[in-house]
C-alpha cells in the first residue's frame, strides 16, 4: 500500500492544467435564441428571426467579467436548439439567416483579445435541429462545426463539452465519438483544455448549484475519468472489488478507500460551474443571486482545489442585465476586499518533522486580532499529497486553539478560520483574541509534503 500512495503522490497536471488552474475564475455566456423564448431547452424549430439582439455589444460582456476577476469568457457557440452563433457552413439555422446577420462568436472572440482575457467556446453535442441527429453521419457534421470553431477564431483556452441528450425514451439516439472530437481539439489547438463528464483534462463536479465536495481531489480514478491517460499501476485492491459505480455526484471520488480500488489514477480536476441566476439563460422575472452566495461558491471551488466558471446571461438586446453587472462589481470589490492584500507573516518550516506530517509556522510581527483566512497551495508540479491537516491559533494570552480542520489542499484551499471560542465555555474566554502565530499541521499526506505558499489575510 505505502509504494502505490508514493505512485499516487506523483500524478501530474500537465502544463496547461497548471495554467487552467491559475486562471481559477472565468465565465460562462448562455445567449440563443432561448433568449428570446424564455426557455431553457429550445425545441430547436424556432425561427431565425426570433434571434434580434439590437444592442449586441460583447466589450461590455468582458468589462463585466473583469470587474468580478475572472480571466476568461466561454460563448455557448451552439446550444441545444441547434442555432449557431457563427455563420457555420453546415446549416441554415445561425446568425446569417437571423436579423442580427453577424458572427457573435467573431465578436466575443476579438472583444475577450481587446480586454486581455481568454476566449472558449462550448459546442453541445446535443442538436435537435440537425435532421441527420441519431445517425452516423451526424459525427462528421459536428466534426466540421468543431473544426471551423477550432480554425477560425484565434486562440481557444477552453472547450467545453456536456454529454446532454434529453430525447427521452422514444427520442434519437447519438453515440457522441469524443475521442474524434479531442483529436480534432489537440490538433488545431494543442493549447486547449478540454472539459467533460469524464475527462480527459477537466470533469464536471456534479451539479450545477456551485456545491463542491469537502474534498476535492484532482487525482481520480480512471473508471470515472476513462478519457484521461492513467499515471499509476492498480490500487492493492484493484483485484477485489471494482469502481465502476463512480459518477461524478458521488463524494468521495479521490478519497484513500476509493483509490485503493482503482485499476489507475488520473490528474483531472473539477469544475465548480452555476449560473448567476436561477437559470442559465436570461429570464426577466429573475434576480441575480446574493453577493453571499457567489462568495460562498467562491470559497468551496477556488478555494477547493477547483475553478468557478460562473454564467451571465445576455439579455434580448445583448447585454448582460444591469442587475448582474452590478452584483459581479460587488463581487470581484469583495474578493478583493476580503482576500487581495496578505497579511505580514514570517513563515518557517519546522525542522525535523516526519516528511507525511510536515509543520509549518506563520508568525506576526505584532499580535493580529482580525485574522480570517489562512491560504495553502501544494506544488502542484510534484503532484497532489495531503490527505489531511489543521490549523492552530496561537494566542497572546499563552493559549492555544485548533481554528481549522481539512481535507486535500492542491492547487489552493481557502481556510475560513473559526472563532476560537466559538462553543467554549464563556467563563473561559480571557478577553485577549489577539494571535501571535499560526500552525500549520499536515497530518497526513500520500509522500513527502510539497506546499509551496502559505498566506494569511
Amino acid at each position: 500500500m505505502v509504494s502505490f500512495l508514493k505512485e499516487a503522490a506523483q500524478v501530474r497536471p500537465t502544463q496547461k492544467q497548471l495554467d487552467w488552474f491559475d486562471m481559477e475564475m472565468y465565465a460562462f455566456v448562455h445567449f440563443s435564441p432561448n433568449t428570446f423564448s424564455d426557455l431553457e431547452w429550445g425545441n430547436g424549430d424556432e425561427p431565425e428571426s426570433i434571434f434580434d439582439p439590437k444592442k449586441l455589444n460583447c466589450d461590455q460582456w468582458v468589462e463585466a467579467v473583469k470587474a468580478a476577476g475572472m480571466k476568461g469568457l466561454v460563448l455557448t457557440a451552439k446550444h441545444h436548439d441547434g442555432f449557431c452563433l457563427w455563420p457555420t457552413r453546415t446549416t441554415e439555422h445561425s446568425v446569417k439567416n437571423s436579423p442580427l446577420g453577424r458572427d457573435v462568436v467573431k465578436e466575443a472572440a476579438e472583444a475577450c483579445r481587446r480586454g486581455g482575457i481568454k476566449f472558449g467556446f462550448y459546442l453541445s453535442p446535443w442538436d435537435r435541429n440537425a435532421p441527420c441527429y441519431g445517425t452516423p453521419a451526424y459525427n462528421d457534421f459536428f466534426c466540421e462545426q468543431l473544426t471551423e470553431l477550432l480554425t477560425g477564431y484565434g486562440d481557444i483556452f477552453y472547450v467545453w463539452f456536456d454529454n446532454a441528450c434529453g430525447e427521452g425514451p422514444n427520442g434519437r439516439k447519438q453515440e457522441y465519438d469524443f475521442p474524434r472530437y479531442f483529436e480534432l481539439i489537440r490538433k488545431y489547438q494543442p493549447g486547449a483544455v478540454i472539459f467533460n463528464d469524464f475527462g480527459p483534462d477537466v470533469r464536471w463536479c456534479g451539479n450545477e448549484a456551485g456545491t463542491a465536495r469537502y474534498a476535492e481531489w484532482a487525482v481520480v480514478p480512471t473508471e470515472l475519468c476513462h478519457y484521461a491517460q492513467a499515471q499509476t499501476g492498480p490500487g492493492p485492491l484493484a483485484g477485489e472489488g471494482d469502481l465502476s459505480y463512480l459518477y461524478n455526484t458521488a463524494q468521495e471520488i479521490g478519497a484513500l478507500p476509493n483509490i485503493l480500488y482503482s485499476k489507475g489514477l488520473a490528474f483531472v480536476p473539477a469544475e465548480i460551474d452555476m449560473s448567476i441566476r436561477p437559470g442559465w439563460f436570461w429570464h426577466p422575472d429573475e434576480e441575480p443571486h446574493s453577493l453571499e452566495r457567489l462568495f460562498r461558491t467562491y470559497l468551496d471551488s477556488v478555494g477547493n482545489n477547483a475553478c468557478f466558471h460562473l454564467n451571465i446571461p445576455p439579455n434580448r438586446e445583448g447585454l448582460f442585465d444591469p442587475r448582474d453587472v452590478a452584483r459581479l462589481k460587488e463581487f470581484g470589490e469583495l474578493v478583493q476586499r476580503e482576500l487581495g492584500t496578505p497579511l505580514p507573516a514570517q513563515v518557517e518550516q519546522v525542522p525535523g518533522c516526519p516528511a507525511t506530517q510536515a509543520r509549518y509556522t506563520a508568525a506576526f510581527p505584532q499580535p493580529q486580532r482580525d485574522v480570517k483566512y489562512v491560504v495553502l497551495q501544494e506544488d502542484l508540479t510534484q503532484g497532489q499529497r495531503v490527505e489531511s491537516f489543521r490549523i492552530v491559533g496561537e494566542f497572546a494570552s499563552g493559549r492555544e486553539y485548533v481554528l481549522f480542520q481539512g481535507t486535500c489542499i492542491g492547487h489552493k484551499r481557502i481556510c475560513r478560520l473559526k472563532d476560537p471560542y466559538e462553543g467554549q465555555n464563556p467563563l473561559t474566554v480571557d478577553g485577549n483574541p489577539y494571535l501571535r502565530r499560526l500552525q500549520v499541521h499536515i497530518t497526513a499526506a500520500r509522500d513527502e509534503v510539497a506546499l509551496k505558499n502559505i498566506q494569511v489575510f
